[in-house]
């Protein structure tokens, strides 16, 4: 696998972390609309966690993540202009729970290279984990327009603006946004987004 293919997968597997961790469905209907959170309690950094105001903490470096910060931000010193350098460290400060380290390392990668949507997605992630939604759903907006394909952002769009929001009608907008680029997309766990829509529909309906 080359380097490309490997920060690919890494990407894709934070991304999956992240929405398995945040995924949301409907659960009842009680004298009114009653929504719940389904959290995976055995992934990790986000179990038992309130994203919409989490704190800024650390969980747990290795030896071996600590040697790499400290060859990336070396590198990224000397060497300011290594847009792959900034991401590299950007993911590991992601995976280490650095969020606000993660903030400002994606965002110097992101001005060397502005349509990298997997990078604008970690960073929209890593502005809901430090509590600010609002730039993290501009966040996942512009890397829905740079690649049609990053179907992580129009979810996890969704999944702010339903949680942290509270704007359920926003969310079944972008879960429909994300239905017409490609109508058979599931959650994480395999239910398809087309029928967590309609529930959220129906239960809305006075």
């Amino acid at each position: 696998m080359g380097k490309k293919d490997k920060e690919k997968s890494r990407t894709v597997k934070k991304e999956t972390m992240w929405m398995v961790a945040s995924l949301a469905l409907v659960v009842g209907f009680i004298g009114g609309v009653v929504f719940g959170v389904y959290k995976s309690e055995t992934l990790k950094p986000f179990q038992n966690t309130q994203v919409s105001q989490p704190p800024e903490k650390g969980q747990g470096v290795s030896a071996e993540q600590a040697a790499q910060i400290f060859r990336l931000e070396k590198e990224t010193k000397e060497n300011p202009g290594n847009v792959a350098a900034w991401t590299n460290l950007g993911n590991l400060y992601f995976d280490t729970g650095s969020y606000k380290n993660a903030i400002a390392a994606y965002t110097k990668s992101l001005a060397l290279n502005p349509n990298n949507a997997d990078v604008m997605t970690d960073l929209g992630i890593m502005y809901r984990r430090t509590g600010q939604p609002q730039k993290a759903i501009e966040a996942f907006d512009k890397a829905a327009k740079i690649d049609p394909r990053q179907e992580t952002a129009l979810y996890d769009k969704g999944i702010v603006l339903m949680h942290d929001l509270k704007d359920i009608p926003g969310a079944i907008k972008a879960w429909e946004e994300l239905l017409k680029r490609n109508p058979a997309a599931t959650s994480p766990s395999g239910q398809p987004v087309k029928t967590l829509v309609k529930t959220l529909k129906r239960n809305m309906k006075p």
